[in-house]
């Protein structure tokens, strides 16, 4: 029982920002459901906490029950400086989570068009599927994140790979979205 009252106590610490009295903590311990502090730094916006942690030794590619790395956090909420940390500090950018989702998924379907320059600097795959079969660009095209859209496709993201449901990111874009991928692909 103590462990889990000192899990919590650090998960606490690293969402309210207690920077001083984190660094007494072991920065790898892990809460009920699998969060790190790194975990919740990163999806609360701490930046100075996910600084500490890194320096620490906090496990950058550690999973949660939902198989999600603190980068998944990063990207989902847009956390563009802790996203750069954790992947200057050895993260997978193509870590999947227990979908198949990558934080190249996440930024795409947020419209995220900064995290997704983030993730392809550090080499993020755009072509990775998830478990329906949607790559990135699937999720910007049914989204209608058109920005987002023709980034991934300039950075060579494939038009033509069908998801489970048979279709191409063309088929699932709306409007004129298709029309705009189209031409730059094909000329």
């Amino acid at each position: 029982m103590e462990g889990c009252v000192s899990n919590l106590m650090i998960c606490n610490l690293a969402y309210s920002g207690k920077l001083e009295e984190l660094k007494e903590m072991p920065v790898n311990d892990k809460d009920d459901a699998g969060w790190s502090p790194l975990h919740i730094a990163a999806s609360a916006g701490r930046d100075e906490i996910v600084k500490a942690l890194l320096g620490k030794g906090a496990q950058v590619n550690a999973v949660n029950q939902n198989g999600c790395t603190p980068l998944h956090y990063a990207a989902s909420k847009n956390r563009h400086e802790i996203a750069v940390m954790l992947l200057e500090g050895g993260a997978n950018p193509d870590a999947k989570d227990h979908y198949e989702a990558t934080a190249m998924h996440r930024a795409a379907a947020k419209g995220n068009l900064k995290m997704i320059h983030i993730l392809l600097y550090y080499k993020a795959s755009t072509n990775i599927q998830d478990t329906e079969g949607n790559t990135p660009l699937h999720l910007a095209c049914d989204e209608e994140r058109v920005e987002e859209a023709k980034l991934l496709v300039s950075q060579g993201a494939s038009i033509y790979i069908e998801n489970k449901e048979e279709k191409t990111p063309l088929q699932v874009a709306k409007g004129s979205l298709g029309l705009i991928l189209k031409q730059m692909v094909e000329g």
